[in-house]
């Protein structure tokens, strides 16, 4: 009988393979769209979903890759951040929290999951009450109770719940949820989804110039970064969604928005689980903002620091300052303090900050802005990666009037991520699942967290091939399977694609990534026709990314940190930079 589902036009659920890169390219030059989205971070692909699921037609370009700049290198949390009801700013975090709730409720059950926090308290009368009333109104906020509300807990209960602490860290604490994710994982999720409804999407990928009709822009002239070829793309409305990079984007438009984006770094560093004995999160204040000790599988991310940044946009640096700015705050409340050698893994990403067309009339909060750069084209910056969906929506709602006919209204929280569906039911079926394939069922509960209902086209690509199902050597929590689904599936093109952003290798093992990069490669190269050279051109590209990440984290400062760092060649040569 035939089906009576309408069919949706785009590539089979989302699929990003080497195939799909090429028809793309194709497509890009020969068809004209009512959108054009630039950058492949969470806004960007948030973007090119919510109008791809309003019946628009959508391309999406991204000079690297998916999740390549700020949307891997988050603090890896969804949540309503408790520090901006001090700044009064409750729209936002209300907002914030109804996202949360969202994405561990019905779009992303597989990828956002709850996670615990202990608020240590270390002042007595006035810090309880005021604390339990900022903690009481984010509950109310959060909506439906997905999570559990606040508990407060004695010393001794905060010590039992986190060993960890010293004696005198605290007089008592409180216990409140939040959720977190995989950002680079939820990132190239949500750009599947969007490949899924239709949308075009193509990493490595830049723009180049502009597309002038009369006093509007029609498009972008596109360079393929991987062999030189250009084509033009056109379109109705161009989305700048470039985050830190939107000035560039902007100069290179010849337009000017209505704000400046201020580049702010966070650095994170990665421990061993085992160096913090504790049953929750933590979350400490410091004298500028807040520090986080996150629990992340075997590991904890501890982060972040927040300071401004004016040099490579692409690689920015971790100091040694910022290290051990880390870990003094953290040790600060550690009964066995850490160093610099239990550190498994670091990175640094930037916040694209608003500021006004000058500093002095205008500061911007955490909130986004949405800007009419030039007729034809829009600019959406600031936000958080919590708030994704909403950015996109009102990016989109702002071309309304340069699309031709009538736009639907946004439907993106009624639209669960691929993977989503049927996630629930297979975890009850993990037992057998594992049993098939001959994994444990821990492994596969770990595969359901990352690919959701999706993990049968993972797990299938064992049956031609039961090689695939065994751990990477240096790195046993990801299958090799997994390196071979990123090509086949999720649009990887370097070993850089796979070690750092669709597994997160590159700084969950202290060799962050070099000891199994030979392996890696190949198993990449076999799926993209590598010969031996450019294998081994991958690996020492890699390698020599990883060796100036360390040396810059032992540099005083960043100007001595980004040298260091940028000496190290780029897995895309064909990247040009500054693009404005």
């Amino acid at each position: 009988m035939a089906s009576d589902k309408p069919e949706v036009t785009g590539q089979p659920q989302g699929k990003l393979g080497p195939e799909e890169h090429e028809e793309n390219w194709r497509r890009l030059g020969s068809e004209e769209f009512d959108v054009v989205v630039i950058g492949g971070g969470i806004t960007g692909a948030g973007v090119a979903l919510d109008a791809a699921t309003r019946g628009l037609r959508v391309a999406l370009v991204e000079a690297r890759d998916l999740a390549a700049g700020t949307s891997s290198r988050s603090s890896k949390l969804f949540h309503g951040g408790l520090r901006y009801l001090e700044q009064l700013e409750f729209s936002l975090v209300r907002e914030a929290l109804h996202e949360r709730e969202l994405m561990l409720n019905r779009l992303a059950p597989h990828l956002v999951k709850p996670v615990s926090f202990l608020y240590p308290l270390t002042h007595r009368v006035w810090e309880r009450p005021y604390t339990a009333a900022g903690l009481l109104l984010y509950d109310r906020m959060g909506g439906a109770r997905s999570v559990p509300g606040q508990k407060h807990l004695t010393r001794a209960g905060a010590r039992r719940m986190v060993p960890a602490l010293k004696q005198d860290a605290m007089i008592g604490g409180i216990r409140y949820y939040d959720a977190q994710a995989d950002d680079a994982r939820h990132t190239m999720t949500v750009a599947r989804t969007a490949a899924r409804y239709g949308a075009v999407v193509r990493t490595s990928t830049q723009v180049v110039e502009f597309l002038h009709e009369a006093d509007r822009i029609a498009g972008a002239r596109l360079r393929d970064v991987e062999d030189g070829r250009e084509t033009e793309v056109r379109a109705q409305a161009v989305i700048n969604a470039t985050g830190v990079w939107t000035d560039e984007l902007q100069r290179l438009s010849g337009g000017r928005g209505h704000f400046r984006v201020r580049a702010s770094k966070g650095v994170h560093v990665v421990v061993p689980r085992e160096k913090i004995v504790s049953d929750s999160g933590l979350i400490l204040r410091t004298e500028k903002s807040v520090l986080f000790v996150i629990p992340w599988g075997n590991h904890w991310i501890i982060g972040t620091t927040d300071t401004d940044w004016n040099l490579d946009l692409a690689h920015p640096a971790a100091t040694k300052r910022d290290i051990d700015y880390i870990l003094d705050h953290v040790n600060s409340v550690l009964a066995t303090p850490l160093n610099h050698s239990d550190i498994e893994g670091v990175y640094a990403g930037l916040r694209p900050l608003l500021a006004g067309e000058n500093d002095d009339t205008s500061k911007l909060s955490r909130e986004h802005e949405v800007s009419r750069v030039a007729p034809g084209m829009v600019a959406i910056a600031g936000g958080k990666y919590t708030t994704y969906r909403v950015m996109a929506k009102d990016a989109v709602d702002a071309v309304g009037n340069d699309v031709s006919g009538r736009m639907a209204s946004s439907i993106t929280d009624k639209v669960p991520l691929l993977g989503a569906d049927g996630y629930h039911a297979l975890v009850n079926q993990a037992d057998q699942l594992a049993a098939a394939h001959g994994l444990h069922p821990y492994r596969v509960r770990h595969l359901l967290d990352r690919y959701g209902s999706m993990i049968h086209e993972v797990l299938a690509l064992g049956d031609s091939d039961p090689e695939l199902l065994k751990p990477i050597d240096e790195a046993p929590n990801y299958l090799l399977a997994e390196v071979a689904y990123a090509v086949r599936y999720e649009g990887a093109l370097h070993l850089e694609d796979v070690l750092t952003r669709r597994t997160r290798i590159s700084f969950e093992y202290p060799h962050r990534g070099v000891d199994c990069a030979d392996q890696v490669a190949r198993l990449i190269g076999a799926e993209l026709g590598w010969d031996e050279q450019r294998i081994t051109s991958e690996v020492e590209r890699y390698s020599a990314r990883v060796a100036a990440e360390r040396e810059s984290q032992s540099q005083p400062d960043d100007q001595a940190a980004d040298a260091t760092r940028v000496a190290a060649p780029e897995a895309r040569e064909g990247i040009v930079e500054p693009v404005g």
